[in-house]
């Protein structure tokens, strides 16, 4: 089994490479985006608590994506492996990932990090945007505001993999196809 944790600053390109990864590994795809957006859409309990941190731009509470993610798992008994997209976001996420995939006698096999200048991901999710009907990828101010979420939450996340062996880091700026054929090198090397 292989379970991998893609990590970027939102407009990364995580979304995109999940899609060719998890085809190319048989991997179920994990994106707390899509839960959220699903939770949101269906006006669930927990999509009406999630939005209200999202349209701050705000992370959700681990708590609540905690248990998310867990059921997720739960529901895909026989696969196999996992592509976690957008988890974890903190060092306490990491952690409640490792204890759970722990319990089911699993690990995280690797992180990969796909990198790019914030600039750049500030366009990209200003174009994303206007079609995508995502209030956060509209206002400048919340972009920037998520990516200090980021800064301050998740890349300390890097060491906490580094230290275990486990973090691997990509350059995201280029063709979909050169950034998934990056992506393709490390994990044929795992």
């Amino acid at each position: 089994m292989i379970n991998i944790v893609l990590f970027g600053k939102p407009g990364a390109g995580k979304g995109t490479q999940a899609e060719f990864l998890k085809e190319k590994y048989n991997l179920t795809h994990l994106s707390t985006g899509d839960i959220f957006r699903f939770n949101i859409k269906n006006n669930t309990e927990l999509g009406k608590l999630a939005k209200t941190y999202m349209d701050k731009g705000d992370l959700v509470p681990d708590e609540v994506t905690i248990k998310m993610l867990q059921s997720e798992v739960d529901k895909n008994p026989h696969s196999a492996g996992f592509l976690f997209d957008g988890f974890p976001r903190t060092l306490a996420q990491a952690a409640a990932l490792d204890v759970f995939l722990e319990s089911k006698g699993q690990e995280v096999t690797a992180t990969v990090g796909i990198e790019a200048n914030d600039e750049i991901l500030i366009q990209r999710l200003l174009e994303r945007g206007k079609t995508s009907g995502r209030p956060d990828d509209q206002d400048e101010e919340k972009i920037r505001n998520r990516y200090q979420e980021y800064n301050e939450k998740t890349a300390p996340l890097m060491n906490y993999y580094k230290q275990q062996g486990k973090f691997f880091e990509v350059d995201g700026i280029g063709t979909i196809l050169e950034v998934t054929q990056r992506l393709s090198s490390v994990i044929d090397k795992l």
